[in-house]
């Protein structure tokens, strides 16, 4: 089977993709969130598979400085095939050369970017909505 690239948000079933979030898992977001977020974004990809949403990501970019890459996803039953790599390179590829990459990781998967390049950061410091989930989910360092 061959995946298919896609690199048209508005060719999206967000629903569909709502449900991938789910399961990868990376949250539970309504469709109208993600299709804010990624119709937003500068550079996006989407992976299919016969048909069926397997696989996304997206940047968001000033186009010269900096870029933030968001959300890499893939189903979990099609994991370990190489496809967040592919996405990853892909996006790095459609943004050109920034003078810099930022992302935050799930917890856990901080050694999937060590392998594609990325480093940890000494400086790097967030403010979230709700603060006190971040800190549950591991994200921030409480005071």
């Amino acid at each position: 089977m061959a995946v298919e690239w896609v690199f048209e948000p508005s060719t999206i079933d967000w629903a569909e993709m709502s449900v991938l979030y789910r399961i990868a898992p990376l949250g539970d977001k309504p469709p109208e969130h993600l299709q804010r977020a990624f119709t937003n974004s500068m550079f996006v990809c989407f992976l299919r598979e016969d048909g069926v949403l397997i696989g996304a990501g997206r940047m968001v970019s000033d186009g010269v400085d900096v870029a933030y890459l968001c959300d890499v996803i893939v189903h979990p039953e099609h994991q370990g095939r190489g496809l967040g790599k592919a996405i990853v390179l892909k996006l790095r590829e459609m943004c050109g050369a920034p003078d810099k990459i930022l992302l935050y990781s799930a917890p856990g998967k901080e050694g999937f970017y060590r392998k594609l390049g990325f480093r940890r950061m000494l400086t790097a410091m967030a403010l979230f909505r709700d603060d006190e989930r971040a800190l549950r989910r591991g994200l921030v360092e409480g005071d």
